[in-house]
Parts: structure tokens; sequence; C-alpha cells
């Protein structure tokens, strides 16, 4: 059973079945870097060295650190780093609080809050806070991604609700819509979106109003070269093929698992390097060096294809006769026939 992160009811006109939440994502567990203090090193620069020069010699030891030009890893895990610790305190008397002094407050002015007990917050649930009502249906088209938030998966709280789920479901996938309602989560009242997905049902916190910014893409004027669009399209057309997620993966974690092990075991560091690309300035050659660029690989598979054809087509053509049937009414139109070979037989 999933774990459930929202528990309520949704409902339908009069109809209502128990569900419950759970998230559809989940935060892949990167590498955390904490902030430690690590004590400043105990050479004291001479005396008769100038500002300028007794900068350049501390900052130089750290350039390993930071580029990675050279490896002085072991060195640097033996010197003594504490992990710092950040705790509520008191900033009049710099003592630390306990957590049962902390509750929650609003600044009204500079200094002055006004504060609020647990049960004054819990007093505040709506109606959202345990149904989530589906008020309005709209087709799913006409949702613009950018209000998308956070997804979740909608589960039946129990054997009663599954058919309930289901019947509303397939009602919304038949007609092509999707389920608009509101949710409280997190003392937050959100807009929330329904669908149908696989067999299931998801939900999608979306964005208020006030939260996405306007596009400003300013004008579409003047007309575009048709050649240009033509081969952009080709160049697409090329890259075309089905979403594979597992393809995408976090490379900067990748780089920075690898910069840990190689300091942890005092390997020479080879900072990566990073091509900025130049600017455009001849779309329509850049264009073609790109279309050019993706061919081979276009053109090495087509060649397979051919060499593994048969080399019957190198033949003088046989006679070819179209068959008659049922096949015939499912070709399409300006397509030809099927054709069969007709071979003389050999006599016994």
């Amino acid at each position: 059973m999933p774990r459930a992160s929202w528990s309520g009811f949704l409902r339908l006109s009069l109809v209502s079945c128990p569900i419950y939440l759970s998230p559809a994502t989940t935060r892949t567990r990167s590498i955390r870097l904490h902030q430690v203090w690590r004590a400043a090193a105990t050479d004291e620069p001479e005396a008769d060295e100038s500002d300028r020069d007794r900068d350049n010699r501390v900052a130089r030891p750290l350039r390993p650190q930071l580029v990675g030009l050279e490896a002085t890893g072991r060195a640097d895990q033996n010197s003594t780093a504490t992990r710092i610790a950040l705790r509520p305190y008191d900033p009049r008397t710099g003592e630390e609080i306990g957590k049962p002094q902390i509750v929650k407050g609003y600044e009204y002015s500079r200094g002055q809050f006004v504060t609020f007990s647990a049960e004054e917050l819990k007093a505040l649930d709506v109606e959202s806070s345990k149904v989530i009502d589906l008020e309005r249906f709209v087709p799913r088209g006409d949702i613009d991604p950018v209000y998308f938030d956070t997804p979740y998966y909608l589960y039946p709280d129990g054997p009663l609700a599954v058919e309930a789920l289901r019947v509303i479901g397939v009602a919304m996938a038949e007609a092509g819509v999707a389920g608009f309602g509101r949710l409280t989560l997190s003392r937050r009242e959100r807009m929330v979106m329904v669908e149908p997905h696989g067999i299931g049902i998801a939900l999608f916190t979306l964005r208020a109003a006030d939260e996405v910014r306007p596009a400003q893409f300013g004008s579409a004027e003047g007309d575009l070269n048709a050649e240009m669009v033509a081969i952009a399209r080709a160049l697409i057309r090329q890259r075309t093929g089905t979403f594979d997620p597992s393809a995408y993966r976090d490379r900067y974690q990748e780089a920075l698992r690898a910069l840990i092990k190689a300091k942890l075991e005092g390997l020479p560091i080879k900072p990566q390097e990073v091509i900025t690309p130049k600017p455009v300035i001849d779309l329509m050659a850049t264009l073609k060096r790109s279309l050019a660029q993706d061919m081979p690989a276009i053109s090495g598979t087509t060649a397979k294809q051919k060499r593994g054809k048969p080399a019957a087509g190198r033949r003088q053509r046989p006679l070819l006769l179209p068959i008659a049937g049922g096949r015939k009414r499912n070709q399409e139109p300006g397509i030809e026939p099927a054709v069969v070979v007709v071979r003389p037989r050999k006599k016994v």
C-alpha cells in the first residue's frame, strides 16, 4: 500500500468516495554537501610580505580544491573539520531555545508578532481540507502546463471506493476532460486537477494565477524563411523518437561523486571542459551544417537496411500479378497492390 500523504473524499455531485493521495514523484538521493568549519592555516605570513603576495600565497593552496588541477586530497582529508549545527536561539541573550517554546507567528509590524496555537490553526480548516469537490470539467488540451505543480496518485481508500473511482475515471477518459476542484495542503488551499491515468486517476496541484508570470515573448512580426523552417523541421524529424526518462541522468551529480572519490583516494583531478556555444551569425548556413552532420547516422542505417535485403531485386523483374481478395480492402489509396511472384514449375 503506497504511503498516504492526504486522505479524504472525492465528490462528484452526490457521489462521494473515500480516497487518499500518494506522491507520484520522489526526490533522488543526491549528494549533500554540509557547511563545516575548518581551522585556518597555522603558518603566519612574513612581516615584509606585501598584501598582494600574502593574498596570493594564502589562496594558492586552495586552488586545487576549487579547480582540481592537482590532487592534495589526502592531506585535505586529514585536516580537522567540524560540521556546523544551526539551532534556534534567543537573539537578545544568545541562549538556545527549546522546541516546545516555538510557536507560529505573524509579523504585523517590525518586531511585533501575533502568535497562534495549534488549536487555533486547526480551527481554520475548510471543506477542502477533507473533500475534493469536482466543480468543473475542462478539455485536457486547454490546460497550460505552466500551471502544473506537484503530481499525486489518487487511490481508493477501501473496497467500496474502487467502483466509484473507476466509473469517474472512465467517464472522464471517454469525454476527454479533466476535473477541477480544491484541496487544502499545508495550511493552503490549492486548485487541483484530476484526470485519468492509465487504469487509475492522477491529481495535480496547480499554481494560482498570481504565481504564474505572464510571458514576454514580444511580437511575431515578419515572415520566416520557408527553407530555414523546412531544414529545422527535418532536423527535428531525424531526432524524433519515444520518450525514455531513463536516458536522462544527473551528470553534475556524477561529476561530484567522481570528485569525492578522487579526493578520498588522493588521485589527480582533471577539470571537465565546458564548451560555450558561439552565437549564430548565419542561421541558414548553420542549419545546413547541422542537417549534414546528422545525415551520416541516418544514411548509415539506411545502407545497412539495404544490404540486409535479398539480392532478388537486382535480377530481372519476374512476372507480377495482383492479389485479389480481402487484403485489397485494407490498402490505402495511391499504394500499389501487393504482388506475388509466379515461377514455372519444375517437371518431375
